[in-house]
């Protein structure tokens, strides 16, 4: 393992924001991952494990504790059967994925990250979600001091969500598993409309994995959300909100704001999201509450590609995000009455 003291943690984020570390920690193997939490949690020191870094916020006083940097590596593939280490990088595997012909991870590509982050994110895009392929996770469960396996079912997979982020001192991931699908070459159906009119096809058609995977690129790189050094609008968390899940009263109150505050005839974004739920655009709240595409005067605004993302230009502080971040939620609940919630974990800090 590799021990560094007094560590900066702003260049293993994609926000490039954040103080150091008092501590950080570099593991390799499953058993560097296991030794560096048992050590931190006899010593009842505090521990932030860290993967890609693509969906964390962290505070500009750093994190007083040992912060574990997942770097474990391997990838299985046995038939239709994909294991990856924790630390592989995501993109990586959703190429080799498409390249050895299997389907059900080929929309997720382009998505910043670690492989061991996609089960507790519950990570999704264009019509996939990792929770439709994962058959298991292999876990540091800290509190029986012990590796264990959990089934699909018992990851208590729901929208942005999981049983590891609803107890978040408790698992550390180190393997996932998924099944996938071997289509003759050809994707899953495709669910997302965005995707089927690039891809110029129906809901529901299957495509050319490759296909697919570069058409889902190019929509993303449109967006800002693949990383690139050289375009600060990739210095982002990708999406900062999740997208609101509204119960029908809850919905019919919204409805009634819209009505009241923009153009008579303009319908919001609607979504069926479970019984008596209805799932709307957080993008598209924003947007209308004026908060458009570059909104911002200081070093952290606004993409200028989606209103999603908010970004680092260069120079800016987390302080300088979270103030943006107040301000979109503030705007978008005095418009509309809907309360934005983030999606990148916070260490140190809160909206």
């Amino acid at each position: 393992m590799q021990v560094l003291h007094d560590a900066p943690l702003a260049p293993l984020t994609t926000f490039r924001l954040g103080g150091p570390a008092t501590r950080l920690v570099t593991a390799e193997t499953d058993a560097e991952v296991i030794a560096a939490v048992r050590e931190a949690d006899d010593s009842g020191t505090p521990l932030l494990v860290i993967g890609g870094g693509s969906n964390l916020v962290i505070g500009d006083k750093g994190f007083d504790g040992t912060a574990l940097r997942i770097a474990t590596r391997g990838v299985e593939l046995r038939g239709s059967t994909l294991e990856l280490a924790a630390g592989e990088v995501w993109t990586d595997a959703v190429a080799r994925t498409v390249e050895a012909g299997l389907a059900g991870i080929e929309c997720l590509a382009g998505i910043p990250g670690s492989a061991g982050a996609t089960p507790i994110q519950n990570v999704g895009a264009y019509g996939q979600e990792v929770s439709s392929t994962i058959t298991e996770v292999i876990a540091y469960d800290r509190q029986a001091g012990d590796t264990v396996t959990l089934t699909n079912e018992e990851c208590g997979f729901s929208y942005r969500h999981s049983r590891f982020k609803a107890d978040p001192g408790r698992y550390v991931v180190l393997r996932v598993r998924f099944e996938l699908e071997d289509a003759d070459g050809m994707s899953a159906p495709v669910r997302y409309a965005e995707a089927a009119r690039a891809l110029g096809v129906e809901p529901g058609d299957r495509v050319p994995l490759a296909d697919a995977r570069e058409t889902v690129l190019k929509l993303r790189a449109g967006k800002g959300m693949v990383l690139d050094p050289e375009d600060h609008d990739t210095w982002s968390a990708g999406s900062f909100f999740t997208n609101p899940i509204l119960t029908e009263e809850q919905f019919a109150a919204f409805h009634a704001r819209v009505r009241e505050r923009l153009d008579e005839g303009v319908e919001p974004p609607a979504y069926p999201a479970g019984e008596g739920r209805t799932k709307t655009s957080a993008a598209w709240l924003i947007d209308k509450a004026g908060f458009t595409k570059g909104y911002g005067t200081g070093p952290a605004r606004i993409s200028t590609k989606h209103t999603l993302a908010l970004t680092n230009r260069g120079g800016a502080t987390t302080e300088d995000l979270l103030a943006l971040a107040r301000e979109v939620v503030s705007g978008v609940r005095e418009v509309f009455g809907v309360t934005l919630v983030n999606e990148p974990v916070t260490v140190g800090v809160s909206l």
